[in-house]
C-alpha cells in the first residue's frame, strides 16, 4: 500500500508561545497529510519557528538554515522555511541572505500555512507573508497530544510598547479571543483528558473580550463554568496586577495556582522609565507586599534585563536589593542586545557588553545562592503534585518505577509511583529540594 503522507520537521525556539505555535502547524500540516518527524535528513518539509526577543536566537536561525542547504542538494523536493517573530521581523532580508529558503511567515499567518505551501507548489518560491494587524484574535484551539498539561492562547500582540521589545512589531498589537471561545476550549481540553491549562500571551493580564470581560471576570468564569482543575498563566505585566485580580486569586486557590510570574525587567526607578515600564521601583514592590499578603506562600518568578542603555553600577546594585527583597524562587535574566525598530536600541548610551555580562554573572550567581536557600523551606511540606508522565530518567538502574509531576508552585516533584498515577492530583512529601526539581514520598490519606 502506497503511503501518501509527508514527513515535516519543525525546530523551536523561544517562548511558550512559540511551543503553542509549532503545534499549531503540527495540527495544519496533519490534515494535509503531513506527518512528524524527529529528525530533519527525514523530512520532505522543513520549519524553522523562532523568536527574535534576543539577538541570540536570531543567529541560531541562520546558522540552523546553513545546515539544511546539503539537504536540499540530497532531496530536490525539500522545502526549508522560516517562522515565528523571526520571519516577520527579517522578511526580505532571510530570503536575501539565504538563496535556498522557499517561503518566510509571520505569527499571524500561522493558519495560511497550507495555503502557503499550496502557492510555493504552483507557483514556485514564495517572497513572504503578509504581516496584518489589528483584526479580531479568532482562532480555532488545536492540539494533537494534548496530554496532562496543555498551553490555551488568550492574546496575541502588546500595546506596551516597552523600549526593549520587539513584540509589537512582529505579533502586532493587542488582541484578545472571545471568552465564549476560551470556555468552549477548556472544556473541551477537559473532555479528552487535560487536568491543567497554562493560559498564554506576551500580556495575559491585559486581556479584555469583546464581551467586555477583563483578566479576572476571565479567571473567575474558568473556575466556576469550566471542569479544568488547574490554571496557570503567562506572561503578566505589573501595571495591570491590581487588587481585583488579586481578590480573584486568592478567592479560588483551590484552582489557581500559588505561582506568578511577574517581570520586573530592573529593580531602578530610572532605567524603568527608559524602558517605559510605567511603573517605579516602589510601586512594584507594593504589589509583590499586596499579593504575599493575600497569598500566603504564593512563588513568584521574574525576567530581568542587566546592563540596559544607561544602567549604572547603583542602578544594578537596585536591581540586586529587589531580588534579594522579594525573593524569587525562579529568575531568567539576561545581558541586553539592541533589537531593530525599537527605541531603546537607538539610546546613545549603550553599555559594554563586558560590563552587561559580568554584571549577569553577578545576579546569578547571587540569585543561585538565594533560590537553594529559599527551596528549604519545602522540606517536610506536603504538596499537592498532578502527575504528568513516568520519570524515565531517575527510574533508571532503580527498582521501583518513579513519576513526576508538578505542585501548584511549578515545582518539578519526582517520587515512587507507576503509569496508574499519570492525571492525578496525590500528596506527596518533600524530602529533598533543589530551586526547580524536588524529590519526595507520595503520602496515603487514611
Amino acid at each position: 500500500m502506497q503511503n501518501d503522507f509527508k514527513n515535516v520537521y519543525i525546530s523551536t525556539y523561544g517562548c511558550q508561545m512559540n511551543v503553542n505555535d509549532s503545534e499549531r502547524m503540527y495540527s495544519l500540516l496533519e490534515m494535509q497529510n503531513y506527518q512528524e518527524v524527529k529528525q530533519a535528513d527525514q523530512a520532505d518539509l522543513i520549519i524553522i519557528n523562532s523568536c527574535s526577543i534576543r539577538e541570540k536566537p536570531v543567529h541560531k536561525v541562520r546558522s540552523e538554515a546553513g545546515h539544511y542547504q546539503k539537504l536540499k542538494k540530497q532531496n530536490k523536493s525539500l522545502r526549508v522555511g522560516v517562522g515565528g517573530c523571526v520571519g516577520q521581523q527579517e522578511k526580505q532580508q532571510l530570503l536575501k541572505d539565504i538563496p535556498y529558503l522557499d517561503f518566510v511567515f509571520g505569527p499571524d499567518n500561522i493558519d495560511d500555512l497550507p495555503n502557503i505551501l499550496d502557492k510555493l507548489e504552483n507557483d514556485g518560491r514564495l517572497s513572504k507573508a503578509k504581516f496584518k494587524h489589528q483584526e479580531p484574535y479568532h482562532i480555532t484551539n488545536m492540539v494533537r497530544n494534548p496530554g496532562v498539561a496543555t498551553f490555551v492562547n488568550i492574546t496575541k500582540g502588546c500595546d506596551n510598547f516597552c523600549t526593549f521589545c520587539i513584540v509589537p512589531f512582529t505579533r502586532g498589537r493587542l488582541r484578545s479571543r472571545p471568552l465564549k471561545d476560551l470556555i468552549k476550549d477548556i472544556n473541551a481540553l477537559s473532555s479528552r483528558g487535560v487536568k491543567e491549562v497554562t493560559l498564554l500571551g506576551q500580556n495575559v493580564n491585559s486581556y479584555m473580550s469583546d464581551e467586555g470581560s477583563d483578566f479576572p471576570a476571565l479567571l473567575k468564569t474558568l473556575c466556576e463554568d469550566t471542569p479544568i482543575e488547574r490554571i496557570r498563566y503567562v506572561t503578566s505585566h505589573p501595571k495591570d496586577f491590581n487588587q481585583d485580580l488579586v481578590a480573584v486569586l486568592a478567592k479560588y486557590r483551590s484552582k489557581l495556582c500559588d505561582y506568578i510570574h511577574l517581570p520586573v525587567q530592573s529593580g531602578s526607578t530610572e532605567v524603568l522609565r527608559r524602558m517605559n515600564r510605567v511603573y517605579t521601583r516602589q510601586e512594584y514592590l507594593d504589589k509583590i507586599a499586596m499579593i504575599k499578603e493575600a497569598i500566603p506562600g504564593v512563588s513568584l518568578s521574574t525576567d530581568i534585563i542587566c546592563g540596559f542603555p544607561g544602567e549604572t553600577e547603583q542602578d544594578f546594585i537596585d536591581t540586586m536589593t529587589l531580588a534579594e527583597l522579594v525573593e524569587y524562587e525562579t529568575m531568567y535574566a539576561f545581558s541586553y542586545s539592541p533589537r531593530p525598530f525599537t527605541k531603546a536600541a537607538r539610546y546613545g548610551d549603550q553599555i559594554d557588553e563586558k560590563v552587561s555580562k559580568e554584571r549577569l554573572k553577578r545576579l546569578l550567581t547571587f540569585h543561585k545562592e538565594q533560590a537553594f536557600e529559599l527551596a528549604k523551606r519545602y522540606e517536610g511540606r506536603v504538596l499537592e503534585v498532578l502527575v504528568e508522565s513516568l520519570d524515565k530518567r531517575s527510574s533508571k538502574g532503580v527498582d521501583k518505577p518513579r513519576v513526576m509531576g508538578r505542585s501548584t508552585q511549578n515545582k518539578l516533584v519526582h517520587f515512587d509511583g507507576d503509569e496508574s498515577l499519570i492525571g492525578q492530583t496525590v500528596k506527596v512529601k518533600i524530602t529533598e529540594t533543589a530551586p526547580i526539581n524536588f524529590n519526595g514520598e507520595r503520602v496515603f490519606e487514611t
